[in-house]
């Protein structure tokens, strides 16, 4: 059995118009909304064994706030280009190379890439996952090579806006 938590970086600050995409920080409610989704994913009692970040600034920052929250080491974080540049197919391929010795997997990453990959894994179908948003699935096998299309079963989608009020008070 194998779990993979798909999670998109948290909210990104737009203040300074002519940073490159890949530098863009996070803006105040994105240094909110990324520790208080890790209380979350530390309330599903979500213990993985391998994160994996897009290298851009507000990806990388988000995967280190929520393994700070969750009790990874932030220097076992592992960065990889291919979820900043690559597109669905590239996604796939990552996981698909994922080291059979973990079983619960985070990715760090970006829209469309993120909603199009929960949706190509499960059944379930859900129209975006909006910034710091979590989807969750299993799959019933031993290795990440098996992993393919509607091969993923659904576990949870949580978001920062489903709790409204309760992220800005914790």
């Amino acid at each position: 059995m194998k779990r993979l938590y798909l999670i998109r970086h948290a909210k990104s600050s737009w203040k300074t118009p002519n940073l490159a995409d890949f530098e863009r920080p996070l803006n105040k409610r994105g240094k909110m909304d990324a520790p208080f989704m890790g209380k979350r994913l530390k309330k599903y009692n979500i213990r993985p064994d391998f994160m994996i970040s897009s290298p851009a600034k507000r990806a990388l920052k988000s995967a280190k706030v929520i393994a700070k929250e969750i009790n990874f080491p932030i220097k076992k974080i592992v960065t990889s280009k291919s979820i900043y540049t690559g597109d669905m197919p590239d996604l796939l391929k990552l996981i698909q190379n994922f080291d059979d010795s973990f079983n619960h997997v985070v990715l760090f990453g970006h829209n469309p890439c993120l909603t199009m990959l929960a949706n190509y894994l499960t059944n379930y179908q859900v129209e975006n996952i909006p910034t710091c948003g979590i989807f969750g699935m299993e799959f019933n096998i031993n290795s990440w090579k098996e992993v393919s299309e509607g091969k993923g079963i659904f576990i949870f989608f949580d978001y920062p806006k489903k709790h409204l009020r309760s992220s800005q008070s914790s």
